[in-house]
């Protein structure tokens, strides 16, 4: 009778850590400081709102539990709210891409619009979760508009937060794909956000030759430069190795007219 007793109290423990370690599942990557700058030249806006590090990118967290999986994104800088937003921060937009089958050709190697960056084959998406100042029915909006082919693999939280350096939403796991997140290929685009964006971009703000009020600099007046300020690269350790690696993915070559020759071609950074 006690060994039967005993057999079930270890039983029911086992059960109990197998439903935890499936309902509770983590994984981080980390960059290194001090690459806000593209393809390596790019420059933040002159208004003073734009403050140094708002952009830099350090760590991305994604954490499932049970039916909801977190995204939290950290950058290096205090979040504040100067155009109130009311959701702790305003300047920044967060897309988190996201490879979950891991099958070359499968998914998408086209960016969103307003981005200008492509995917590599092996590397294609299959999801971007969207963090954004912006009231979620504004971006599921502009995501039929102006991304229609792609508006199925866009998910935007119910609601999407900043506290301290860090830019927080939850979204359903079923609304993500099968799978364990673990497994999946993660990328990171820094962007800014930008309540009036022309008639093609993605709440996106560009990046011109030179930096204005309200416009990035160190890039092209043209149409061909990857308008993205920091992304993850090589392994996402934090490594200072990894800003060469970044500069690499975001290298492109412009035609004479200002289309594009070379595209920024990005690539996933997956958990060791």
């Amino acid at each position: 009778m006690k060994s039967r007793f005993r057999f079930l109290v270890l039983a029911a423990v086992a059960a109990t850590l197998a439903g935890g370690s499936a309902l509770a599942q983590e994984v981080s990557f980390k960059d290194p400081t001090g690459d806000d700058k593209g393809p390596g030249k790019y420059t933040y806006p002159t208004d003073a709102v734009y403050k140094a590090g708002s952009f830099d990118l350090t760590e991305l967290k994604v954490k499932q539990s049970g039916s909801k999986v977190d995204f939290d994104v950290s950058v290096n800088a205090a979040l504040e709210d100067p155009w109130g937003m009311k959701v702790g921060f305003a300047v920044q937009m967060i897309f988190i891409f996201i490879d979950t089958d891991g099958k070359e050709g499968s998914g998408n190697t086209k960016g969103l619009p307003g981005l200008n960056i492509a995917f590599a084959p092996k590397d294609a998406w299959d999801r971007v979760v969207v963090l954004s100042p912006q009231p979620p029915g504004r971006v599921k909006s502009e995501a039929e508009i102006k991304s229609a082919a792609m508006k199925s693999a866009i998910i935007v939280p119910g609601r999407t937060r900043g506290s301290g350096r860090t830019i927080s939403g939850s979204v359903d796991k079923k609304d993500l794909g099968e799978g364990d997140i673990t497994t999946w290929g993660y990328q990171v685009v820094v962007q800014s956000n930008e309540g009036f964006p022309t008639a093609t971009d993605f709440l996106t703000r560009k990046v011109n030759e030179y930096e204005g009020q309200h416009r990035f600099g160190g890039g092209t007046d043209g149409d061909c430069d990857p308008h993205a300020m920091d992304v993850l690269a090589g392994s996402a350790t934090g490594d200072k190795s990894e800003i060469e690696a970044q500069q690499s993915m975001l290298a492109y070559e412009c035609n004479d007219d200002g289309t594009s020759k070379k595209m920024a071609t990005l690539t996933m950074v997956r958990k060791k």
